[in-house]
């Protein structure tokens, strides 16, 4: 099977995460798609950022949620990786690079969504994209469950870690969700029960050509990396 090699945050090895720049440069060097985290600020714009607060060039942070987009894209970010001033970018602006690239989108909430920001950040992607592309990710099966329940159609899948046990994975397939699983915990029987009922499989995150190797050889459908298909050369 061919596997789709999902960029974790961008293209975050090399460039700031979850940045404009970020974004461009997986899509440049050849990823199959993009993950993010999303946020909303004290005025309800979505944004994408992996912490709660975003750091910045002049050694300050600000809680997202506690401060409106003005003032956060107001400075530049901190950026460690190039000379590109990088401002805070929004949930709008992500989905118009993979667009533009034919990305697969995977999308974390972070923080609480209620329902209506659920609504309007995927009928947003409708508007920008196409919902077929994009897939939910989550470690809160309820997030799953209520995204699902408004939007059938939109690709759904847990996100799971060292927590999750036999009933979680069975409660996953059994509502039809996919899985995307940190890549030491994976197993040929996960993969199997998943692949079984037609559902698909991704690990994270594989940074090193020995864990590559590895997650090649379980025949999974997306691999998501810092460095994406280069990892074989960290």
């Amino acid at each position: 099977m061919s596997v789709c090699f999902i960029a974790h945050r961008g293209y975050s090895g090399r460039y700031l995460q979850n940045t404009e720049e970020a974004f461009l440069k997986a899509v440049e060097h050849g990823s199959g798609g993009i993950e993010t985290d999303v946020r909303i600020t004290r005025d309800g714009v979505l944004v994408v950022n992996h912490n709660s607060e975003a750091r910045f060039a002049d050694g300050t942070e600000m809680e997202i949620s506690s401060h409106t987009y003005a003032e956060l894209s107001a400075k530049p970010l901190a950026n460690p990786y190039t000379d590109t001033d990088l401002r805070i970018c929004t949930f709008r602006r992500y989905l118009e690079i993979c667009r533009d690239g034919h990305m697969v989108c995977f999308i974390e909430f972070k923080g609480n969504f209620p329902d209506e920001k659920i609504v309007e950040a995927f009928r947003l992607a409708e508007e920008i994209y196409d919902l077929s592309m994009c897939s939910l990710q989550s470690f809160d099966f309820d997030n799953l469950i209520r995204a699902h329940r408004l939007f059938p159609k939109l690709g759904i899948m847990l996100t799971a870690g060292s927590d999750c046990g036999a009933e979680e994975i069975s409660r996953c397939i059994d509502a039809g969700f996919d899985i995307d699983m940190a890549w030491d915990y994976i197993t040929d029987d996960i993969v199997s029960r998943f692949h079984e009922k037609g559902l698909k499989v991704g690990l994270w995150t594989a940074n090193k050509k020995e864990v590559l190797d590895f997650c090649l050889a379980k025949n999974v459908d997306y691999i998501e990396s810092d460095f994406f298909a280069d990892a074989a050369g960290n």
